[in-house]
């Protein structure tokens, strides 16, 4: 459903009528990215992300705005990398739009700027962006859950840009 009625105008799908939201997600990493080409290769790399959001619009869009704090976790060695190196925290401000929703369910896309802690040969840069794509259900209307795919790259910034790339899932409290 593309919603652009006034009668929506104070509901957001990601959110319903709640005006805050707090979520933890976990994701598995994958090596060859997050879609193409398939299949995806599992490494041994995690992240744990904290999200606060508020609801917004983008361009009449619903969409959330948040603050991020994550921290990846890395073990053992696969496909050439030692994944430990990458245990590395990470804070980023990122917003959600959400094209196509239903009255519990949504999905959404999004894009975010931040900090890794360090840099290193996988991510030669500090500075990161993110993209994510998610479907949610509101399983009440205080609580969800989120499926995830989510991409951290440089952006070229540096010569190194392997990525981080998880797929995920999320519980959401909103309140």
């Amino acid at each position: 459903m593309l919603a652009t009625s006034n009668a929506m105008a104070d509901f957001n799908p990601f959110m319903g009528k709640n005006e805050n939201q707090v979520a933890f997600n976990f994701g598995y990493g994958v090596d060859s990215g997050i879609i193409v080409p398939p299949p995806a290769r599992f490494v041994p790399f995690f992240i744990f992300h904290g999200q606060y959001s508020q609801p917004t619009t983008f361009f009449k869009v619903p969409a959330r705005q948040s603050l991020n704090v994550a921290q990846t976790v890395g073990m053992g060695k696969k496909y050439g990398w030692k994944w430990d190196k990458f245990s590395i925290p990470i804070a980023f401000l990122s917003e959600d739009v959400s094209l196509l929703y239903g009255n519990r369910w949504y999905t959404g896309v999004g894009a975010g700027v931040g900090l890794q802690a360090q840099q290193n040969e996988r991510l030669g840069a500090k500075l990161l962006f993110q993209f994510k794509l998610s479907a949610g259900y509101r399983i009440t209307e205080r609580f969800g859950t989120e499926f995830f795919v989510q991409h951290f790259s440089n952006a070229n910034t540096a010569h190194a840009n392997h990525s981080y790339a998880f797929y995920g899932l999320g519980m959401n409290y909103s309140f």
